[in-house]
């Protein structure tokens, strides 16, 4: 049978989701955990890939194993025995062929930005102390949504298939204590939210202009874009599937 696994994870003591040769990563834990319990060896094929530090509000992932009698039983056995960093929200059968990677049709991502010293943030978004114009920050975003090939913000020496990406949104909103871009898509590149969010920030420190940012694209080189912002501000918020696949009752 095949289930998915809906968890979060507070990302600063893993090296990423995806299993690494001599570090620490949420899979490994996840993975480590559900073959004790289940006294199996469990494999799970996650939703996407975060890098080492960056955080997760909602990931998906899926695995097979013979059915499951109680899974209520189970997501609390698993949150008893994993770290206070990692919850496990749900366990849920789906059609056999569902896929957590391939049947995704959006992800959103949150990048947290303070704009003040704050030492109950220190952990969960980039001081930047600068003064920032939000509102070329948002007219630069929405030309984001304008093209699909991002190689400019790609992680440099990443072997994909494709750079393309349809970007449905992207936004910054300010709230009490920190400035919030909300970013969702199709698909993402590797490290592609924090270099799109170093570019943006030198566009509200007026460094670059709107004309600069259609440039920076249009160039498809990385060394022309902002530098990456620090791992700790990013979230990955949610991850859309069809109700197909979500909504299977089996």
């Amino acid at each position: 049978m095949r289930y998915f696994i809906q968890f979060s994870y507070f990302g600063k003591n893993y090296h990423g989701w995806q299993n690494q040769p001599n570090a620490l990563t949420v899979q490994q834990a996840l993975e480590l955990a559900l073959s004790k319990l289940l006294r199996t060896s469990v494999a799970l094929v996650g939703a996407g890939r975060t890098d080492a530090g960056v955080h997760a509000r909602e990931m998906f992932s899926h695995f097979d194993v013979e059915e499951i009698a109680d899974l209520e039983t189970l997501t609390y056995r698993l949150n008893a025995f994993l770290s206070e960093d990692i919850a496990v929200k749900k366990i849920f059968k789906v059609p056999g062929e569902a896929h957590a990677r391939f049947d995704a049709i959006e992800r959103t991502y949150e990048y947290w930005v303070t704009p003040e010293k704050n030492p109950f943030l220190i952990d969960f978004a980039y001081f930047f102390m600068h003064s920032l114009n939000v509102e070329k920050m948002n007219e630069a975003a929405q030309i984001l949504l304008l093209h699909h090939d991002f190689e400019c913000f790609s992680k440099s020496n990443t072997e994909v298939k494709t750079y393309l990406c349809t970007i449905n949104s992207a936004i910054w909103h300010l709230t009490v204590d920190r400035l919030v871009f909300t970013i969702s898509a199709d698909r993402f590149l590797r490290n592609m939210v924090r270099a799109i969010v170093g570019t943006l920030l030198q566009v509200g420190q007026g460094k670059i202009d709107l004309q600069d940012v259609k440039t920076i694209l249009k160039s498809r080189d990385r060394s022309k874009a902002g530098p990456s912002v620090p791992a700790k501000g990013l979230y990955l918020t949610k991850i859309t599937y069809p109700k197909t696949v979500i909504g299977y009752d089996g």
